[in-house]
C-alpha cells in the first residue's frame, strides 16, 4: 500500500483498550516512543489488530502544535 502521508512510523501494538464503539490502540515505535490512536472497533476487527502485531502509525496533519511550560 502506498500513501501520500510521509509520516509513517512502524511499531508493535502494545495495548488495545476496547470500548463500546472505539478503542485506544497503543503502538511502540521504538526509542522509548509510544503513540496512541483512537480507532473504531470496526477498524480493530477489520484490520485484525491485536497486541504483539506489527502496525504503522500514519500521521497526516495540516498543523502540529508544540507547547512548553
Amino acid at each position: 500500500m502506498r500513501l501520500s502521508a510521509r509520516n509513517q512510523l512502524k511499531g508493535k501494538i502494545i495495548g488495545i483498550e476496547a470500548g463500546a464503539v472505539n478503542a485506544m490502540v497503543t503502538l511502540d515505535v521504538g526509542g522509548g516512543n509510544i503513540i496512541s490512536a483512537t480507532v473504531s472497533m470496526a477498524a480493530v476487527k477489520d484490520l485484525e489488530l491485536e497486541v504483539g502485531k506489527d502496525a504503522y502509525a500514519v500521521i497526516k496533519a495540516t498543523s502540529v502544535m508544540i507547547g512548553v511550560t
